[in-house]
C-alpha cells in the first residue's frame, strides 16, 4: 500500500517543495563534501559516510512505522520524493515545447535535464538528447529506486537515490580518482535495474539486438534503456562523437517524442504498480 500511495502521489502532485525534498539534503551534503575529498580513498570515505547519514534513519524509520496500523501512510510520504516519474515527463515535454518555440530555447530547456553543452547542438541532437535523458532516468529516478524499495524497504530506496546523485555530481571522467567510488557504486547499483528497463522498453524480438547495441556506449548501464526506447521508436539516438544507438534509423521527430512520453509514462507506472502489488502480497 504505501508504493501504491507513493506513485499516486507523484502522479497527482509530483515534487514537494526543495526545503522538504531529501534528494535536494542529500546534494547539499555531497556539495560540503566535495572540496574535502583529496582522492579514491577520501572519496570513500565520504561517500559512506553520506550513505549512513541518509540510509540509517531510513533503515530504522522503515522498521518503526511497519508494524503500525496506518505506517504504511508515512512509507508512503517518505517514498515518494526518492523517485519521480511525473517530474520526468514534464521535461522532456517541455523541451519539446521548447523547440517549438526556436532552436535557443529548446537548448537552454535541455541544459536543465543533460550534462552535455547543449549550445552547438542541432534540433534533431536537441531532441535526441531528450530521449535519451527520458530513457535512462526512467530507469534511474523511477525503476531502480522502487526495486530497491520493493527489495530492502525505504532504507533501500534512500541508498539507491544518494548514490545516484553521488554519481551525478562527482562521478565525471574529468574528476578522476576522487570521484571514482561514486561512480563505481553507482554503476554496480544500476546493473539490475538497466536492463530490466531496456527489456520492459524494448520489443521481445529486439532483445537480442539490444545486447549489440546497448555495449556502444560508455557506460556499462546507460546503453540499455537508451538503445531500448530507440529500437521501439525506429528511431537513432546519439551523442556527438561519442555513440549512435541504430544508427541507420532517422531522427526522432515530434510525433516521435510523444510516443516516447506515452511508452515511459506506461511503462513506469505499470512497473510501480506491480511492484506495489508484490510488496503488498509480503505485507509492505
Amino acid at each position: 500500500m504505501s508504493l501504491l500511495l507513493a506513485l499516486l502521489l507523484d502522479a497527482l502532485l509530483g515534487e514537494p517543495p526543495p526545503r522538504l525534498h531529501p534528494v535536494v539534503w542529500m546534494g547539499r551534503y555531497l556539495e560540503w563534501a566535495w572540496p574535502r575529498v583529496r582522492g579514491f580513498w577520501s572519496g570513500a570515505f565520504y561517500w559512506t559516510l553520506g550513505a549512513l547519514l541518509f540510509a540509517l534513519p531510513a533503515f530504522l524509520l522503515d522498521l518503526l512505522l511497519r508494524p503500525l496500523a496506518l505506517g504504511f501512510v508515512l512509507l508512503g510520504l517518505l517514498l515518494k520524493p526518492l523517485f519521480s516519474l511525473r517530474m520526468l515527463l514534464l521535461e522532456v515535454l517541455w523541451v519539446e515545447r521548447a523547440l517549438e518555440e526556436g532552436l535557443e530555447a529548446g537548448r537552454r530547456r535541455l541544459s536543465r535535464i543533460v550534462s552535455r553543452r547543449t549550445d552547438g547542438l542541432s534540433q534533431e541532437e536537441v531532441r535526441e538528447a531528450a530521449l535519451e535523458s527520458l530513457a535512462e532516468n526512467l530507469s534511474d529516478s523511477l525503476l531502480a529506486p522502487l526495486l530497491y524499495y520493493a527489495l530492502l524497504g525505504l532504507g533501500g530506496a534512500a541508498l539507491y537515490r544518494y548514490a545516484n546523485t553521488a554519481d551525478a555530481m562527482w562521478g565525471y571522467p574529468e574528476h578522476g580518482a576522487r570521484g571514482a567510488f561514486a561512480a563505481r557504486a553507482d554503476d554496480l547499483l544500476n546493473l539490475l535495474p538497466a536492463r530490466l528497463t531496456g527489456l520492459l522498453l524494448c520489443p521481445p524480438r529486439l532483445w537480442r539486438r539490444l545486447l549489440r547495441e546497448a555495449r556502444k556506449t560508455p557506460s556499462p548501464n546507460a546503453g540499455f534503456p537508451m538503445a531500448a526506447l530507440a529500437l521501439r521508436l525506429g528511431v537513432r539516438l546519439r551523442k556527438r562523437g561519442t555513440y549512435a544507438l541504430n544508427p541507420e534509423a532517422p531522427s526522432p521527430g515530434p510525433g516521435h517524442v510523444a510516443r516516447a512520453l506515452l511508452w515511459a509514462g506506461g511503462v513506469g507506472y505499470g512497473t510501480g504498480l506491480l511492484l506495489a502489488g508484490l510488496t503488498a502480497l509480503r505485507g509492505w
